[in-house]
């Protein structure tokens, strides 16, 4: 398996494993699947914000894939970026969450962003929550049946993991005097 940043060929097959997650899961909360024109637009506004997208390869074939977006937009939330991480079905429990995920943990603290936050849909999704707690991710909280999918009603489970220095030094841009 190798890991490379997600280019527009790799598009349909990041559309087929998002489509299966939002047509069979919940881990996605969106009821119907995204065209390949959308999923050109999303990976066109992560480059254009110079955030990474990387997809997993098998031989060639595309087995996950995961990226960072900002958190918020407000100028606060500089330092914390939120991941979106999604496995085809026929690659899970077999490493490749990890190793996306870490790919992009990596990325992040060279950068200097100080926090990952992970916002997983449905509470019983514990390949999602496993993989983020094996990273380092603390859960926070839970918003209960806050979604409704599938005849379900869903929680969505918010966990945090600090990246690099965390908040135990300000920012170089913070204009605080230590």
């Amino acid at each position: 398996m190798k890991i490379v940043n997600a280019e527009e060929k790799h598009i349909p097959a990041i559309r087929d494993i998002y489509a299966h997650h939002v047509i069979h899961g919940t881990g996605s909360f969106k009821t119907n699947p995204p065209d390949t024109h959308e999923m050109l637009a999303r990976l066109g506004k992560i480059r254009s914000q110079g955030l990474p997208w990387v997809v997993a390869l098998q031989e060639e074939k595309v087995i996950g894939y995961c990226y960072l977006t900002r958190y918020r937009e407000r100028y606060a939330y500089r330092y914390t970026l939120e991941d979106s991480i999604y496995i085809d079905p026929a690659a899970q429990r077999q490493g490749v969450g990890k190793a996306l995920l870490s790919h992009v943990i990596n990325w992040a603290e060279t950068q200097g962003y100080r926090q990952l936050i992970a916002i997983v849909g449905d509470s019983n999704n514990q390949g999602s929550l496993k993989v983020h707690q094996q990273a380092g991710f603390t859960e926070i909280g839970t918003l209960k049946n806050i979604g409704f999918k599938h005849g379900l009603w869903l929680d969505t489970v918010l966990l945090q993991r600090n990246l690099g220095e965390g908040n135990s030094t300000l920012p170089p841009d913070s204009g605080v005097a230590i």
